[in-house]
């Protein structure tokens, strides 16, 4: 023992004019980057590599010169003004704000791809947001439309802010998600609903022994880990180039292989299911499909509308969450995956999921809790998606059949303004993101309907296509606009279309916020890209 505190002594000399604790280091950080750090994003640091401890394990000290090392390295404002151009609005890319506040209460009920963050939501509508604007275009009590609801985050916003909103949607799961969100809901029947099905649940597991292969699998997993993947001191190595990444992970994920195998033998698991041919026959285990299909079952027996459409999002949830593939391909699905492989994203050996039963669990008390989050900050205002094609789609008579109520205060006030982000050219297969949700429920799908499908890619025929959707679209929407009105639409507009766009739908461009987007789901960080809040009015 002495000789090892003898050992370290020096390093320690060498450092202790610099070395902080973690609340020293997030308070400079703070304050000398002029930016929210905190102790978590320190320890965070500590533990993927990027920066070294050099305290004990129970009190982690960081060297202050190798913190501010590592945040200019990662300065994203002037890195990205050299990549995008000095033009890209900085106030607009929301850096400040940390994840679990771009994703607050509902907003993070199901993933969704493509979507834009609150905050940005926030600042057209708020007036209160920023004190930097110069003007401010809506009010309080003024109606606001989405015609591509998507996810829902206008209509949630919107509640939050003290507007009446309403969505459109061609998906019939997006219009789901929206409705869920802005509902408000009877949280003690959730719950009681939760219970029971979290009880019967459990009963059908009973008779299956995959709940505890796994249970064995992953003590197996973590005993192989511990070994030839110490956390930390594994990944520093990999950064200093001292490992392989790629040669030595599949050795040791063949090495594991037969450990797995013969698990499956001993409790005989049935991996994959007989049939390879829908999505939920491809992407799930034959184990995991059998507890999908069990919940999804009792789901539909649920009489209340309200109750049953929630615990569809969570089941929804849940089976994304539970799909057969790797923790790096969540949001690609390259292949399937039936064994334990090495898993670059975790630094260790992973397994696919055999049971729901654990996001099953964290889901339904994520829900509950972010349900009733919202609960406490929502307005008494009114919103509502609609399901349809907004070129055609007759707004105020949809608007008249769900509530009206609120069709007589669209009649009265109209709609003040648009802020929506349609959907881009040949990027996002909206309904195909959510298949097993589709096929889970028995949702309608109208791929055929969607403005600027992946499968038609990004070319001439495919931008004209786009051009005349989304102007049909605007002037669908001028049927329920004031004279007045405030158009914003959300874009990453590198083929130079909104321009015509706004001319053929009678508009004009009179600004643009030229944002960089630090966020978005499941987008690759390494290369920035900007987006372009389109300001239009009438011409």
């Amino acid at each position: 023992m002495q000789k090892g505190i003898q050992g370290s002594l020096p390093l320690f000399i060498h450092h202790q004019q610099k070395l902080l604790s973690l609340k020293e280091a997030a308070e400079w950080a703070s304050q000398h980057f002029n930016r929210k750090i905190t102790v978590s994003n320190i320890s965070y640091l500590i533990q993927y590599g990027r920066i070294k401890s050099y305290g004990t394990w129970g009190s982690p000290l960081v060297d202050r010169e190798e913190l501010e090392n590592y945040y200019a390295s990662v300065n994203k404002e002037n890195q990205w003004k050299q990549k995008l151009g000095k033009d890209i609005n900085w106030r607009l890319s929301f850096a400040e704000y940390k994840e679990f506040e771009r994703t607050k209460h509902v907003h993070r009920l199901h993933p969704y791809k493509g979507k834009f963050i609150p905050q940005l939501v926030e600042y057209f509508l708020d007036s209160h947001v920023d004190d930097f604007k110069k003007q401010v275009y809506f009010q309080p009590g003024d109606i606001i439309l989405d015609p591509f609801c998507g996810s829902g985050t206008t209509l949630v916003q919107a509640n939050e802010l003290g507007y009446h909103a309403i969505g459109i949607d061609i998906s019939s799961f997006n219009v789901l998600l929206s409705k869920v969100k802005v509902q408000k809901h009877d949280l003690n029947a959730i719950f009681r609903i939760i219970q029971d099905l979290s009880t019967k649940l459990k009963q059908f597991q009973n008779d299956r022994a995959n709940r505890i292969f796994e249970e064995k699998l992953l003590e197996k997993l973590n005993q192989f880990n511990a070994v030839h993947f110490p956390g930390t001191q594994f990944k520093i190595r990999v950064r200093n180039r001292e490992i392989n990444e790629e040669s030595y992970g599949k050795t040791k994920e063949k090495e594991f292989l037969p450990i797995y195998q013969s698990l499956i033998e001993q409790y005989q698991i049935q991996v994959t299911q007989s049939k390879q041919e829908t999505f939920l026959e491809k992407w799930f285990l034959a184990p995991v499909r059998e507890e999908i299909d069990f919940l999804a079952d009792q789901i539909r027996q649920i009489e209340k509308d309200e109750i049953r459409e929630v615990m569809m999002i969570i089941l929804s949830r849940t089976a994304r969450s539970c799909r057969a593939t790797t923790h790096a391909d969540l949001g690609t699905l390259k292949q399937p995956v039936t064994t334990t492989y090495y898993c670059k994203k975790h630094g260790k050996i992973c397994k696919p999921i055999f049971s729901i039963a654990g996001w099953w669990q964290t889901y339904t008390i994520d829900t509950l809790n972010r349900l009733a989050e919202f609960d406490k900050i929502r307005t008494n205002t009114n919103q509502i998606c609609l399901a349809g094609d907004s070129r055609r789609i007759d707004i105020l008579s949809e608007v008249e059949k769900i509530h009206p109520d609120f069709a007589r205060l669209l009649r009265e006030k109209k709609v003040k303004g648009i802020f929506s982000s349609p959907p881009y050219v040949g990027l996002i297969d909206y309904h195909e993101q959510h298949a097993y949700a589709y096929e889970l429920f028995g949702l309608e799908r109208k791929d055929d309907l969607e403005i600027g499908p992946l499968f038609k890619g990004q070319g001439e025929e495919a931008r004209r296509s786009y051009v005349q959707g989304i102007v049909e679209v605007l002037m669908n929407c001028k049927t329920v606009l004031k004279e007045d009105y405030d158009v914003f639409l959300v874009a990453n507009d590198k083929y130079q279309l909104y321009p015509k766009i706004a001319s053929a739908a009678g508009m004009q461009i009179v600004n643009q916020f030229k944002r960089p987007v630090l966020n978005r789901v499941e987008k690759d960080r390494e290369n920035p890209y900007s987006e372009t809040i389109f300001h239009l009015k009438s011409q």
